[in-house]
């Protein structure tokens, strides 16, 4: 079949072998090869990415996944003649996969230069190795975004960094005000910008001066104080304020420094707000008594704080244990090596999830399992059935449960009493016959009678075994 028979609208059912020949074909068809260009299989859709004969607008789509192949394809220069413009028809995700490419040729790069499209040009402003003309260009770009990717640059000439510095766009100033290479006197300017965010970005640099510190500790903006209180290399007085300071999150922020006093710790425990209490639970320093403490807090936020800590002393987890939610209980329910007086707080949970959850840990004993083996709720019940741990008394009480679903998990366990067996082989349910006809160690009374059950499948289980 030539590739003219081929109907471009069922191209796709072709099998591999027969797509990978027509996409080969050298005189394929802009129909065929638009049709191939859906096919299921990459390498069909990377040769269509190769064929000169591919349409402009399926290059486009291609040019996504197979750059290098569109960048290949030896139809690409005639085809550039043609429409000069090319890229300017291609999807922006398109032309940043192309940029992207290994080997990418000037051409392309000078057409994301005038890509319409911003994220284009900020791709291209991102990108390494950019001549300092096309830097140039792009730091005069109409769009911030493409400004501040200008700004976060590697290198930077120090005239850019000076004209971005002044931008009338915070990002970019912000991007700046981050650079390793600022000057001095551009640093200084920051300290008094007209954008918090902008200053908060200054507050975060390492090597800001003192005076400068100093200075912006009398700002206004709660997130410029919040990043300078996160300091540890402030003045003492200075930290000081900002860690008693009105605002609450302020207060928080200075209990994330690297270190903090002692007194700080006991001082926060007792803070009128829960995002204080909360940022105490965070630090590794936190007391276990304050933990404990802090487990029971009436803020739901401050026990989500708690919670995340693996460190825990049991007293915190215990209060955890009785948490008013219910997810909060069952991921203690779920936790490892809980000491006996938090399963005994769990075992009698009110929520019937977070016993299920419970009656399969290995370490319950014996007498919870027997306790849950009596919960009212019959799927705590049957996940006791399930339970690895569970020994034959309770076992044989659970084969004889009243629901279905409980017999036929009983039925399966490992330890379950083959003195059981008789009478689960004429149980009513015919699920629990099942359940029964598939172990395999079944006496061959009880397999005979199941063989010979008024069920059809308990009867091919039982024989099959």
């Amino acid at each position: 079949m030539t590739s003219s028979e081929l109907d471009p609208r069922t191209l796709t059912l072709l099998g591999v072998e027969g797509a990978l020949e027509a996409a080969s074909l050298p005189r394929a068809t802009a129909d065929t090869l638009a049709g191939l260009s859906a096919h299921p299989d990459a390498r069909v859709r990377a040769l269509v990415a190769r064929h000169p004969n591919t349409p402009v607008e399926v290059l486009g789509t291609l040019a996504a996944a197979y750059p290098a192949d569109v960048l290949a394809n030896p139809g690409l220069p005639l085809i550039r003649l043609a429409r000069p413009n090319l890229l300017a028809a291609f999807p922006a995700d398109s032309v940043i996969a192309l940029l992207n490419a290994e080997h990418t040729p000037a051409w392309v790069v000078d057409a994301a230069l005038r890509h319409e499209d911003y994220s284009v040009r900020t791709a291209l402003a991102s990108r390494p190795g950019l001549s300092a003309e096309r830097v140039t260009a792009l730091a005069q770009d109409a769009g911030w975004q493409i400004r501040e990717a200008v700004a976060r640059r590697d290198a930077l000439p120090d005239n850019l960094v000076r004209q971005l510095a002044a931008d009338d766009d915070y990002d970019v100033r912000k991007a700046i005000a981050a650079r390793p290479d600022l000057p001095g006197d551009v640093l200084r300017t920051f300290i008094t910008d007209g954008h918090g965010l902008v200053r908060a970005s200054v507050a975060r640099r390492l090597d800001l001066p003192l005076d400068c510190m100093i200075s912006l500790a009398t700002d206004g903006d709660a997130d410029v104080l919040a990043t300078l209180a996160r300091r540890v290399d402030l003045p003492r007085g200075v930290r000081e304020w900002l860690a008693t300071h009105e605002q609450a999150g302020v207060r928080a922020a200075a209990l994330q420094g690297w270190t903090v006093p002692l007194a700080w710790l006991s001082r926060a425990a007792l803070d009128a707000d829960p995002d204080v209490r909360a940022a105490l639970a965070h630090r590794p320093d936190t007391t276990p008594d304050m933990l404990t403490a802090l487990a029971t807090d009436d803020a739901e936020g401050v026990r989500r704080a708690v919670l995340e800590r693996s460190d825990l002393p049991d007293g915190a987890v215990l209060a955890l244990a009785r948490s008013p939610e219910q997810d909060i209980r069952l991921h203690v329910a779920s936790a490892e090596g809980l000491s006996a007086a938090v399963l005994d707080v769990l075992v009698t949970d009110p929520d019937a999830t977070i016993r299920t959850v419970l009656a399969v840990r290995p370490d319950l004993g014996e007498d919870r399992l027997e306790q849950l083996a009596r919960d009212p709720n019959p799927e705590v019940r049957r996940a006791v059935a399930y339970a690895p741990a569970t020994g034959r008394a309770t076992l044989t009480r659970l084969a004889a449960d009243a629901n279905a679903g409980v017999r036929r998990a009983a039925t399966v366990h490992a330890h379950l009493p083959t003195e059981m067996q008789d009478t689960l082989a004429v149980d009513p349910d015919d699920g629990v016959r099942l359940s029964l006809a598939s172990r395999s160690d079944l006496t061959p009374d009880v397999r005979s009678r199941l063989q010979e059950d008024a069920d059809a499948s308990v009867r091919a289980e039982a024989t099959s075994q």
